[in-house]
């Protein structure tokens, strides 16, 4: 009898544990998880080079409901999307959702950069960071990004009869991020630069299979060697503060250098100084470039926008002496070429989605997502609700006139909430002063179709080629071919 007992006693735990297993897998959201390790990834990975992605998360709607499992990248994942979908991603304290990467992500940007770090870490580096970028700041950069954009024009669009726009926007967004993260100027090393930082982003959505030859294997190798050219300019930043040849202003490397903490010490770790540098590189890099391409894109088709845009920008043409910087306040009068830009990442959003990771088992629209798994949550479902955005396939800038018109966690092409991205306004500055100048001196023409992949950013076909001349009252333009 006792022996009973005992053997009683024992098998209770383990009933409730498999009992509480098979009510969580219940609870699950349907879907599945694929094979090991791939899972998905690939699949989405090709949808999204086709351009399908968004058709090929619909399908998986429409099969398994609005929220749904699968693997992405190495992990289990649960695919959620919409205005609450959102709201829970951007709106957490942290204590719930970290923002968390993919393991290619973590491993390329580094273990402490702010997409990984815990609450308390992530406040004190994020408010290191918006000493530099808060537009307080930044007012004291519009000249400048003036002065490169100005350069970059003069060096590679005019007298031209042809460009190809997103490599040359690209170039110009590099060579911004050099000048004002690490003031280093043109030649052999920031050239050195710009070839292991574009081959470190390549690999950022890629299955973490770390073998030689495949895109992953090259962008970690890449990355650290990004890695040590930004400790070497950490180190020459810091002799040039300690002899007062720098101020704390001049960069972004110099800014957290300067920042102490009550003990004296630099607030940062290098660690957290390189990794958080690249974090701003790619995002400063790749949003703009990209924002920039597809408003010329954009203006080429949509004539009466164009019109309206450049009526805008000669008007604070005309307000300039020669040769004389744009501000601050002129950027303030760029509210309609802003709304055109918002309209622009709303149906073509530079970035398609992201990942956090649950910190605890959360619960979200009658499923479970189990603790540790990965949250997919992706821009353009939401851009593209008619139930949010009537019409949503129509260009109509006039949706951001308010933006009380638009509901919270809607529009999330910079995330929302306390994470919202803090170069948002540094890639708006960037964006309203390239458009100003393009618009004012140059009139386009495209010479290619409108589709475009993604990987994972949007490329257009053949990296939008256009027919430009210089901008006069009765000037023409056509496509001109090697």
């Amino acid at each position: 009898m006792n022996t009973l007992f005992a053997v009683f006693l024992f098998l209770i735990p383990i009933f409730l544990l498999l009992t509480r297993r098979q009510k969580s897998s219940e609870r699950l959201p349907p879907g599945s998880l694929g094979l090991p390790l791939i899972g998905q990834s690939l699949g989405l990975l090709r949808a999204m080079r086709a351009n399908t992605a968004e058709k090929w998360l619909e399908q998986r709607v429409r099969k398994y409901g609005p929220v749904s499992k699968l693997s992405l990248f190495g992990k289990p994942t649960v695919f959620i999307h919409g205005q609450a979908a959102n709201k829970l991603v951007f709106t957490n304290d942290g204590s719930t959702i970290s923002s968390q990467q993919t393991e290619s992500i973590r491993r390329i940007l580094g273990e402490r950069s702010i997409f990984e770090l815990s609450p308390e870490d992530h406040k004190r580096v994020r408010n290191a960071l918006m000493l530099f970028l808060k537009p307080e700041s930044l007012k004291q950069y519009v000249g400048k990004m003036d002065e490169e954009i100005k350069k970059h024009l003069e060096e590679h669009w005019h007298g031209k009869q042809q460009v190809t726009v997103l490599p040359l926007m690209k170039n110009l967004t590099f060579n911004i991020i050099c000048s004002l993260l690490f003031g280093l100027e043109q030649g052999t090393r920031r050239d050195e630069f710009v070839e292991g930082f574009q081959t470190m982003i390549e690999g950022m959505w890629s299955v973490p299979i770390n073998f030689p030859f495949t895109r992953y294997n090259g962008s970690l190798k890449a990355s650290q060697r990004v890695q040590n050219m930004i400790k070497e300019l950490i180190r020459e930043k810091r002799v040039q503060l300690e002899q007062k040849s720098a101020s704390p202003q001049h960069d972004l490397i110099t800014c957290f250098l300067s920042i102490r903490n009550d003990d004296g010490k630099e607030e940062l770790t290098e660690l957290e100084m390189v990794h958080n540098i690249m974090v701003v590189m790619v995002a400063g890099h790749d949003t703009s470039s990209v924002l920039i391409t597809f408003l010329l894109r954009l203006l080429a088709n949509e004539p009466s926008v164009y019109a309206a845009v450049l009526q805008e920008q000669e008007e604070i043409a005309r307000s300039k002496l020669s040769g004389e910087f744009l501000t601050w306040e002129d950027l303030a009068k760029m509210k309609y070429t802003w709304r055109v830009a918002q309209e622009t990442l709303r149906m073509t959003p530079p970035v398609f989605g992201g990942f956090r990771n649950a910190l605890k088992d959360i619960e979200f629209n009658g499923f479970l997502i189990p603790k540790g798994w990965q949250i997919f949550w992706v821009a353009p479902m939401t851009h593209m609700d008619d139930s949010i955005f009537p019409e949503p396939s129509k260009f109509d800038p006039n949706r951001f006139d308010k933006q009380t018109s638009v509901p919270p966690y809607c529009f999330v092409p910079f995330g929302g909430g306390p994470r919202i991205c803090p170069g948002m306004e540094f890639a708006r500055i960037e964006t309203l002063i390239a458009m100003h100048h393009i618009v004012t001196q140059l009139t386009w023409k495209l010479c290619a179709d409108n589709h475009f992949s993604r990987d994972p950013m949007p490329v257009p076909t053949k990296g939008l080629p256009i027919g430009i001349m210089p901008r006069t009252p009765l000037s023409t333009v056509r496509c001109f071919t090697k």
